[in-house]
């Protein structure tokens, strides 16, 4: 059973997003740490081409501190640059103001502020991000995806212009591996896919990248290869037992990932930039010939998810942008 989640509502922000893009000034971009590369919409590039890029990794506290380090380089490229960001952390705010300034230095002016699109998929910390830079509450935040629905806008301190987007998925996720770590890590309404599918996926992954974790978190002394018989010791040590039945996987899918959420199995970084292709590679340019949103050039999908003819170019053009700051003569 494949994993895809791509609700009609979404579809409608996508293209508000793209208009969106053609107003601002810079994108900063929301990935969990812990799933950079899955968590990044391959849309995005497309829609926000040539404009200067602040990727941040939300949640490193959750994921490998030397994992995280790695990905920091490697998303950082030319006009892009990367932060990691505990929400809470000091300062967080002044970071972000100082980096979102340094990438548009031309802008920042009183009447002409940094105009920041605030982009990611569900449930990453958009809107607690958009909610650190504001100082104070304004945009509803809950540990779940698809929780902002409508561009909310405001200016705020340090010279930016902020807009928080919905979060926005791609309409097929050809790549598995990622839409298993997706949902593991809660970006996915769990309505779109069967937990027990998903908690195999990271009980076998566990026991192949980290065993110790579920030998001391779940004082387990075998390992077996099985996915079910794995979850199933798991379970009897948790209690997790129908009457009459015996262990419930159900309930024991719902454990392990409500622990891997919280971080009560350590600081785990689901993939590493070694887990990817390097650009240019064979192997890269095969996974790139399936495009995320259909194949090369393919557009649009309208509300009833017919495709139409959207091409990058008309899609967004970094000259049509506008309330641009006077310059000295």
């Amino acid at each position: 059973m494949s994993i895809n989640w791509f609700p009609g509502h979404m579809n409608k922000a996508r293209r508000q997003l793209q208009e969106r893009a053609a107003k601002s000034d810079m994108v900063l971009e929301v990935l969990d740490a812990r799933i950079p590369r899955s968590s990044q919409n391959p849309m995005l590039a497309r829609w926000c081409a040539g404009l200067p890029t602040l990727r941040v990794l939300t949640k490193p506290d959750l994921a490998d501190p030397q994992v995280t380090s790695s990905w920091l380089e490697v998303l950082a490229e030319g006009q892009i640059k990367t932060l990691a960001l505990v929400a809470n952390q000091p300062g967080g705010a002044k970071k972000l103001v100082q980096a979102c300034r340094k990438l548009v230095p031309s802008r920042g002016q009183p009447g002409f502020p940094v105009r920041v699109m605030i982009a990611g998929i569900p449930n990453v910390g958009k809107s607690t991000i958009f909610n650190l830079l504001v100082g104070k509450r304004k945009a509803i935040v809950r540990d779940q995806p698809a929780v902002t629905r409508r561009e909310q806008r405001i200016e705020v301190p340090g010279g930016l212009e902020l807009v928080d987007t919905p979060g926005v998925l791609w309409p097929k996720l050809a790549d598995q591996a990622g839409a298993h770590r997706l949902a593991a890590s809660g970006a996915i309404r769990e309505t779109a896919y069967d937990p027990l599918l998903v908690a195999r996926f990271l009980a076998d992954w566990l026991r192949r990248a980290h065993p110790l974790v579920l030998r001391t978190r779940f004082k387990l002394t075998a390992l077996p290869e099985d996915p079910d018989a794995l979850l199933t010791l798991i379970a009897r040590k948790r209690g997790c037992l129908t009457r009459g039945v015996g262990p419930d996987l159900g309930k024991v899918s719902d454990v392990l990932l409500g622990e891997l959420r919280s971080g009560k199995l350590g600081r785990l970084s689901l993939e590493t930039p070694d887990d990817f292709p390097a650009p240019g590679s064979h192997e890269s340019e095969t996974e790139g010939s399936t495009d995320a949103d259909g194949p090369s050039g393919a557009g649009e999908l309208t509300e009833d998810g017919e495709q139409t003819d959207d091409s990058p170019s008309e899609a967004l053009s970094v000259r049509e942008r506008v309330d641009e700051p006077p310059t000295s003569e």
